[in-house]
């Protein structure tokens, strides 16, 4: 008998960064992520119990643009306001993107303090029509 074998959660994320104080504080200060703990040239966050890890390349052939991190919200337009008060260049505005059933996907992107590209996204209910 054969057991099937498949990947599930995600346990750590890792994200290029030039300057790990800077993107330490961003992350911390700025976005208000939870920060776990530093080691030489990292910094870890808890994103809702996957791990996210901040560091500076270790090799050349690591050094390159990371994938965009969504970052789930309750509300789109108060998480696009609570971080626009706090100096976060959004590249955009809360937008729907598609249909889910009876919900709407909404995002938005802005970028981190080294420049990599991030994602809000919300899932909304869906306005009733007569």
């Amino acid at each position: 008998m054969t057991t099937a074998f498949g990947l599930g959660r995600i346990a750590q994320i890792a994200v290029n960064v030039r300057d790990v104080d800077r993107a330490q504080a961003f992350y911390r200060d700025v976005l208000g992520v939870k920060e776990l703990f530093r080691a030489p040239n990292l910094a870890f966050f808890d994103c809702g119990g996957t791990r996210l890890m901040l560091g500076v390349p270790e090799k050349p052939e690591f050094d390159h643009p990371t994938s965009i991190i969504y970052f789930d919200v309750p509300d789109i337009e108060a998480a696009h306001q609570a971080l626009s008060a706090r100096g976060v260049a959004f590249v955009d505005t809360p937008h729907f993107v598609a249909p889910l059933g009876p919900r709407d996907l909404w995002m938005c992107f802005f970028r981190d303090s080294e420049g990599n590209l991030l994602g809000l996204q919300s899932e909304k209910a869906r306005p009733q029509t007569a």
